[in-house]
């Protein structure tokens, strides 16, 4: 005989015997429903009277924990574990659920070998799955129509979709929302929000499931871009390009014409370099005097005579440079 066999076998001669003895006792408060996320722990507690002798947990119909009040608990799997606590004639044990799966949903039951003594309740394991939204944001032009799809993946059961926008809640007339069945018992999503933005917008899908303490989220930016502002901008531009353009062909003309703005006074009073043109050579004064016009007196040799000489009138150049 197997180990749970003999257990089995051990919790009804017990059982039996305390029937014939006449005790009699009562589940004061029994177990309540949970819904929890997969992978969480599922806890469930149900309180009898004094004077209780064993309080057997049961699993979907099969007992996976057993309390006897002179020995405590007694358990046959590291996946259910409990607690006790005692307040003055009450005893509650406490039957904790560890790594909670999809496939754990069920019927738990307190039972206390009682007639009619017996109490249960329902354990519900939810499985939150992704929620995406492709862009996280978007650029819209005045009047345009856009269709943003929010898709939640691997759900069990499936979400309930709702959209916000600038935290207001958007009305259920203008998203359209669609469920299927997915794989390993699971649920996919999408829903489909159109809207025609007036303003910039924070647009946030929220996906709901009971186990979740708040909905998980998914948000996207839209920018909204006012045309006659950016025709405004673009007319302007194309204004300062054009200007532009003409500056620098009237300063093109100047640069090539061709008179000489650079012409250089017969007798200058100053001398000065002209940046990018080169100088002419100095120009010789060559002075003539004819041999009958020096004469020199021997009372007079030695001593400087004034000189009387006429330079020849020279050519007057007229210097011309040409760029």
């Amino acid at each position: 005989m197997g180990r749970f066999q003999k257990f089995t076998l051990l919790l009804f001669i017990v059982s039996a015997s305390l029937t014939g003895l006449g005790f009699c006792y009562s589940i004061v408060n029994g177990p309540t429903n949970a819904t929890v996320l997969a992978g969480s722990e599922a806890r469930f507690n149900c309180t009898v009277m004094k004077g209780w002798v064993i309080l057997i947990w049961l699993f979907k119909a099969n007992p996976v924990l057993t309390v006897i009040s002179s020995q405590g608990p007694i358990e046959t799997s590291g996946r259910f574990t409990s607690q006790n606590y005692t307040n003055n004639d009450e005893f509650t044990s406490e039957l904790i659920i560890h790594n909670t799966q999809l496939n754990d949903s069920g019927k738990i039951e307190c039972s206390i070998q009682q007639a009619g003594e017996s109490s249960f309740a329902f354990l519900s394991v939810q499985v939150n799955g992704s929620l995406f939204i492709k862009n996280s944001t978007l650029t819209v032009k005045e009047n345009e129509t856009l269709e943003i799809v929010c898709e939640a993946l691997g759900w069990a059961p499936a979400p309930d979709i709702t959209w916000m926008t600038n935290d207001s809640l958007i009305d259920k007339s203008r998203y359209v929302t669609q469920q299927s069945q997915g794989s390993n018992d699971l649920h996919n999503a999408l829903s489909v929000l159109t809207l025609t933005p007036t303003d910039t917008e924070i647009l946030t899908c929220l996906a709901d499931i009971e186990a979740l303490p708040r909905p998980q989220n998914a948000t996207i930016t839209v920018f909204f871009v006012n045309s006659t502002l950016g025709s405004t901008y673009e007319s302007e531009a194309r204004k300062i390009s054009t200007t532009k353009k003409t500056d620098g062909r009237a300063e093109k003309r100047q640069r090539n014409g061709s008179e000489n703005e650079g012409y250089i006074p017969e007798e200058p009073q100053h001398t000065e370099r002209i940046p990018g043109i080169v100088s002419p050579p100095p120009m010789s004064t060559k002075f003539i005097v004819r041999d009958a016009d020096l004469q020199t007196s021997s009372v007079l040799k030695g001593q400087p005579q004034r000189r009387n000489d006429h330079p020849v009138s020279p050519k007057k150049i007229r210097n011309v440079t040409h760029v």
